[in-house]
């Protein structure tokens, strides 16, 4: 009975609601040129965002990759742009996420293998078809004191976001399958 009455107020309580914080997407090309621009291309039409280049951190010979050499784009995407990208993309992988796509701090992650899967896309036979990583951050409020600059602060074990209420918070909130 006491688990169902913390619960509850947990529940009512704004401050303890988790919160989609970022969603992060990831197009990994693994070389630089015309096919890291043509998936550059393609994340900005479908995040409405210019993406960012990363460089690749190592030499890898096997591969032809060498250490500087941009091989990645990414993009950030933030409130009401990260919510209406994460319905679309949760429909390519037919709303199911894995259990195991969870995190210890409330975080999940999926792939999407080809970006024309996710709904009112185009293919053009130009760009190709690309995959990608959508990680999306979850959070509570107070979150920030961990990352301010002034008077840094820890949060405590209670006030972090655990895999369970994560779980419960993407089903109520998009109506995805966790298995």
């Amino acid at each position: 009975m006491a688990v169902e009455e913390t619960s509850k107020s947990r529940a009512n309580n704004p401050v303890l609601r988790p919160r989609i914080e970022k969603v992060i997407v990831n197009m990994s090309v693994g070389k630089s040129g015309e096919p890291l621009e043509k998936a550059a291309t393609v994340l900005q039409q479908l995040t409405g965002q210019k993406p960012c280049r990363r460089k690749a951190k190592k030499t890898i010979r096997d591969f032809g990759v060498r250490k500087g050499e941009p091989i990645a784009c990414v993009v950030t995407l933030r409130n009401a742009k990260a919510k209406e990208f994460i319905k679309r993309a949760l429909q390519a992988v037919e709303n199911k996420v894995s259990k195991d796509s969870f995190d210890r701090f409330g975080n999940f992650s999926f792939g999407i293998e080809e970006h024309i899967d996710i709904p009112s896309t185009r293919y053009v036979p130009e760009l190709g078809i690309h995959g990608m990583d959508v990680t999306v951050a979850l959070s509570r409020l107070g979150q920030r004191v961990k990352y301010r600059h002034r008077s840094k602060s820890r949060v405590g074990v209670k006030h972090r976001l655990t895999p369970e209420e994560a779980i419960d918070f993407v089903q109520g909130e998009f109506g995805i399958q966790v298995s």
